[in-house]
């Protein structure tokens, strides 16, 4: 008897555990966008958001002064191109460890379906004090994969600052 209730109570869990995971993953695939101005280009379906626009996609936040996102079949399932501009365009994602993954730069292109970020112009990344600065910066969030790129009309190069790691009092022995 205490056998099969502990299986039930098993089964209960792991469906509970699956039905929040659904529900987590719906959330994450919604685009939240917030600005003081809205107007949509229907024909070439282009909504273009503009003052204060702040968009949330899961654990990803997109603040910048103008938004367009463009929204097409041959974009893939999500269909959604978000071109963020601004003085800078500001993005942070929060890490499966709990860093903090932030960008900043003059234009921040999200694709939605293949979760790729592009930013150019000033390009700077920065993940737990680690940065990197260039003209332009493509990071593939699904391999978790950042390549930068100096540009062709730069004649200055990518820079890079790795910080050491901090040692915790139990790393030095107290």
């Amino acid at each position: 008897m205490i056998n099969k209730l502990k299986i039930t109570v098993a089964f209960i869990g792991l469906t509970l555990s699956q039905i929040a995971l659904a529900q987590s993953d719906s959330f994450a695939s919604e685009v939240s966008i917030k600005a003081g101005k809205q107007q949509a280009q229907l024909k070439t379906n282009i909504g273009i958001f503009e003052q204060n626009v702040e968009i949330i996609h899961g654990n990803r936040k997109i603040n910048a002064d103008r938004l367009e996102v463009h929204r097409r079949a041959e974009l893939g399932e999500n269909k959604q191109l978000l071109v963020a501009t601004g003085s800078p365009a500001l993005f942070s994602e929060k890490q499966a460890d709990g860093t903090l993954l932030s960008a900043s730069a003059q234009e921040v292109r999200y694709d939605v379906a293949n979760k790729m970020l592009i930013i150019k112009g000033d390009a700077e990344i920065n993940q737990a004090g680690q940065i990197i600065k260039a003209q332009s910066i493509t990071y593939d969030m699904e391999k978790q994969l950042i390549n930068a790129d100096r540009g062709n009309q730069n004649t200055g190069r990518v820079h890079t600052i790795l910080v050491p790691e901090k040692k915790s009092d139990k790393d030095q022995g107290k």
